[in-house]
């Protein structure tokens, strides 16, 4: 029976808190992102900046996800750690302990089936509807009372799928990250340099990286961990912040955090795919499951249109996808029908799954 831990901690002040944005875990826009995005699949490139692209094998890291007791969240959880299972003892991976980090408060019936650590959410109505905020503080929370083996931790998403031996990718104080094409500290200048000055150095010190998927040693993230929750407030607090950055603007909070404490991130761009852009899951390591995959009976993808066939995690709002969803018609790419495998298996093989979630 996986251990369980609850810890009460103090609630931030709101003196030292300010906040802000939307539903769930903010729904990506499809546009933007074809817009954006219409190369080749970036999955096989690794950008390392830094020169350290091998990491060293060996040092086991701690996965930890972030939740809330919502139905949406807990089958995501369940998928993900049916997958981590099964990857943490193949040859080649350095996974270690596992702990859902559950910001809601209080308990639930998930709590026998894997390792959890409940911490409390925000006072109430101070996040304004954007839940992410809680992801820092509840960091803040587990780190100082969680007794955590590992050197390392990785900080992972619902969302995630392992699909493959995962090695510790950091190296030594060097995080590694993953870099989103939409975060571009450069071309918001004037409202990054709100919150970190030009005396701190020059705007390349802040990598094109959010928190999550991220590899770090856990000395670090204790430094940089309240500072990421304070100024992720503060941005939620400033309306041209929040109007600028708003459903990343919780990633933007961790790429400044991080610089401020002169902090580097390895760059891998084969630390994850994001289907259905992403075309192959090639040596990728994480499938992120977060945009809406529609496509025609042909096999076209329909740009934001809900197609003939789709998987979409927000179909799935109020309980968990029926098992055995069906595989998408011939023609898509890889990395969907992978995705659509994977999800089957966990989903044939977790007990209880479509009534275990539903309140």
């Amino acid at each position: 029976m996986p251990a369980i831990e609850r810890k009460h901690v103090r609630r931030v002040s709101p003196l030292f808190v300010v906040f802000g944005l939307v539903f769930l875990f903010a729904a990506y826009n499809l546009l933007h992102m074809v817009m954006h995005n219409k190369g080749p699949n970036p999955g096989a490139a690794v950008t390392d900046a830094l020169g350290m692209s091998d990491p060293v094998t060996g040092l086991r890291y701690h996965v930890a996800v972030t939740a809330t007791d919502a139905p949406y969240s807990q089958w995501q959880c369940r998928i993900m750690y049916y997958w981590y299972k099964k990857v943490r003892d193949m040859p080649g991976s350095d996974m270690g302990n596992f702990t859902r980090i559950l910001h809601s408060g209080r308990t639930d019936h998930l709590m026998e089936e894997m390792h959890t650590f409940v911490v409390d959410p925000l006072p109430d109505g101070l996040d304004r509807g954007y839940i992410v905020l809680n992801r820092p503080w509840a960091f803040v929370q587990w780190l100082e009372s969680a007794t955590i083996e590992e050197e390392y931790i990785l900080m992972a998403e619902p969302d995630h799928i392992f699909v493959s031996p995962f090695p510790n990718l950091a190296k030594g104080s060097h995080p590694a990250g993953y870099p989103f094409f939409y975060i571009k500290p450069a071309e918001k200048a004037k409202i990054i340099r709100k919150f970190y000055p030009k005396e701190k150095g020059p705007l390349t010190d802040i990598d094109p990286i959010g928190n999550s998927p991220v590899i770090i040693q856990k000395s670090i993230l204790e430094e940089i961990a309240p500072t990421w929750m304070n100024v992720s407030l503060r941005m939620k607090e400033d309306p041209e912040t929040d109007k600028a950055f708003g459903w990343v603007l919780e990633m933007y909070g961790y790429a400044v955090a991080s610089a401020l404490h002169k902090v580097k991130h390895i760059l891998r761009k084969d630390f994850m795919l994001q289907p259905p852009w992403d075309l192959e899951v090639g040596k990728s390591f994480i499938i992120h499951y977060t945009y809406g995959c529609d496509y025609s009976m042909k096999g076209e993808l329909t740009y934001g249109k809900i197609g003939e066939w789709r998987f979409d995690k927000r179909s799935y709002l109020s309980g968990p996808p029926p098992r055995n969803l069906s595989l998408p018609p011939p023609g898509v790419p890889e990395s969907v029908v992978r995705l659509v495998k994977m999800v089957n298996e966990a989903t044939a093989n977790i007990p209880k799954w479509e009534t275990l979630n539903r309140s």
